[in-house]
């Protein structure tokens, strides 16, 4: 319950008042990570978890705050690719690996009779068997039957009357029988019915998903199919499930409005329950948490407000992380789950959010236009949160495999588009097989290959240390990523960075200043020739000065009349042809290129 309330509540005020209403919070992989790790230590050393947690909570939030105050989002300028997308697929990995395990584990619940022999089948039996009635005592039957039931003949002193081998597996364990038989330890068909909900939402999902791009029905029906994929993979394969009847395992939603735990309320009291040092000395943990949170809040908010998806509204970090500040405190007084920017949710928002062209020639995929950049969306949806706690008797009826197949599937469709996948990708291919990517035409393969194994170094260690008991410096490895990128500077040049990653900004800085003395003097060079020219006469576009945009290309016209010394001049008349000669100069910096191929510095000469 405080899960649904507290995703209603956070997730509607950061649509309304964030900066980027694009954002999408919920609980993530490395909070959750970090609150189990801390309930683990307030066990062990027997501190009240809640009282502790709210003062880290507490913390934390003035500590962001703080950092909204000093400007410290400026940090945001050295998370390149290289970081943005290793931690972006961190968390991809993290959905696909919890779906698979949660899958794997529905055959240990359930295990199937792997050594089951067909022509042995009436040696397979289960049978329950009452209980020995000298040691049940104190055993009330009456209070486990069903209602409007005759408790006259269920009681102590009559467990004899019960016809106990007509009574289910789970009845029987519930009215204190036992189970004997060879075939009590396995639960048929029910594995096996688990693992095909949850590999047919997937694949169904991916199926209607792709339908956008087929050559049937009318384009607008396609398009009504693709974006409603999930929601028609999870309808049909619930009723897969209620046709066949099974008892599959089904999604816990709670129908009473209050804390799960009965021994508290709403709202946690800061005194009383821990000694006076802990409220100072949560410091130092509210510290490893707003770093968690400032990573995860600015990485998620930098993939979100890439150039790649066109925004036109300007980015608001400070003001996201402060309405994440305000709303940690607010979740930690009442006992709430924790929440920050969502990177794979994030980014399922925005691919529900892109605007393609409607026509297109044959043949021709639509073009990318942009995306629908408003608040109604997300509010719309936290509020529908709030509201499933009443619907509680329809969503129950949801099997859990088919949730963990729309798990997998957010989690491999996240992969799609981040180019550090598609770097790993070539490892495998052939040279012939490999696509027109744009870094291929300009950077080594060899070079692309040794910047992939550091992001995959990288991610293997953020991976191990999610893992153990380390996690719980986690937060501070993932700001290490930074640190290990600026390092890269001395292995890669600054030219295949700009192809396979970002400049960082001193860098760019650098190269931009190089290439103004490198154009001041281009353009003290071609003065002198043009003093040295015999005949002619010198057209010099003017540079772009300072002021302008990046992107300007400087062009020298040279007009000459050189005489041919094939030709007699001493006879004929002299007829000069005039010869003109463009240099192009291209001032884009490489940060800026477009993926298209287009080479800076080129020169055209007619």
């Amino acid at each position: 319950m405080e899960s649904f309330l507290g995703t209603a509540m956070a997730g509607s005020l950061f649509c309304l008042f964030s900066g980027q209403p694009l954002i999408i919070l919920s609980s993530t992989g490395p909070i959750l990570i970090f609150e189990k790790l801390l309930f683990d230590f307030s066990k062990g050393n027997g501190l009240d978890y809640m009282e502790f947690r709210l003062w880290i909570g507490l913390h934390s939030a003035v500590q962001c705050l703080i950092l909204v105050a000093t400007d410290a989002s400026f940090i945001i300028k050295y998370i390149t690719r290289f970081t943005e997308e290793g931690f972006s697929t961190l968390i991809s990995f993290i959905f696909i690996y919890d779906a698979i395990k949660k899958m794997i584990s529905a055959f240990k619940y359930y295990p199937i009779n792997v050594d089951f022999k067909p022509d042995s089948i009436t040696t397979y039996k289960c049978e329950c068997v009452a209980p020995d009635t000298a040691n049940t005592t104190g055993f009330n039957a009456s209070a486990l039957l069903p209602p409007n039931t005759n408790t006259s003949l269920y009681n102590p002193l009559n467990l004899t009357a019960l016809d106990w081998s007509l009574l289910s597996k789970k009845e029987c364990l519930n009215y204190g029988g036992r189970l004997l038989g060879n075939s009590c330890q396995f639960i048929p068909d029910l594995a096996l019915m688990s693992f095909i909900l949850f590999f047919g939402t997937y694949s169904m999902t991916l199926t209607l998903k792709k339908f956008k791009f087929s050559r049937y029905f009318p384009t607008k029906v396609r398009a009504l199919v693709a974006d409603f994929s999930i929601v028609f993979s999870i309808l049909l394969f619930c009723g897969i499930d209620a046709c066949f009847g099974l008892e599959t395992p089904k999604l816990h939603v709670p129908s009473v409005i209050k804390p799960t735990r009965p021994d508290r309320g709403w709202f946690v009291a800061p005194f009383g329950k821990n000694p006076w040092w802990v409220y100072p000395a949560s410091i130092l943990p509210a510290l490893l948490v707003t770093i968690l949170i400032f990573m995860d809040q600015q990485i998620t908010a930098v993939i979100v407000n890439r150039k790649e998806n066109k925004l036109r509204k300007a980015a608001g970090y400070h003001l996201d992380l402060f309405w994440v500040g305000i709303l940690m405190a607010l979740c930690s007084f009442m006992g709430l789950p924790w929440y920050v920017a969502a990177t794979v949710i994030s980014i399922a928002h925005i691919d529900s959010l892109k605007m393609e062209t409607e026509t297109s020639a044959p043949g021709e995929q639509p073009q990318f236009l942009g995306v629908r950049e408003q608040r109604v969306t997300g509010t719309i949806v936290f509020i529908l949160t709030g509201i499933s706690v009443f619907l509680a008797p329809v969503l129950k009826c949801i099997p859990m495999p088919v949730l963990y197949g729309v798990f997998l599937y957010m989690g491999v469709a996240s992969l799609n588009g981040i180019q550090f996948w598609e770097r790993c990708k070539l490892f495998l291919m052939p040279a012939k097989h490999q696509p027109d990517h744009a870094f291929l035409r300009h950077v080594p393969l060899r070079r692309i290959h040794l910047f992939t194994l550091v992001q995959v170094l990288c991610l293997a260690v953020l991976w191990i240390l999610k893992s153990t008991v380390a996690a719980i410096v986690f937060p501070v490895m993932i700001l290490g990523l930074i640190l290990v990128r600026r390092l890269l500077d001395l292995v890669f040049s600054q030219h295949d960075l700009a192809w396979i990653d970002n400049i960082l900004p001193e860098k760019e800085k650098k190269e931009m200043d190089k290439k103004k003395k490198r154009r001041k003097g281009a353009h003290e060079d071609s003065d002198e020739e043009e003093k040295d020219l015999p005949v002619g006469v010198t057209h010099s576009d003017s540079s772009f000065s300072d002021s302008e945009p990046d992107h300007s290309i400087t062009l020298h016209f040279k007009i000459s009349c050189p005489a041919s010394p094939a030709f007699n001049y001493s006879q004929s008349p002299v007829f000069m042809v005039p010869q003109v000669k463009i240099e192009m100069e291209s001032d884009c910096d490489f940060t800026d290129m477009d993926m298209d191929g287009r080479e800076a510095n080129g020169e055209t000469t007619l």
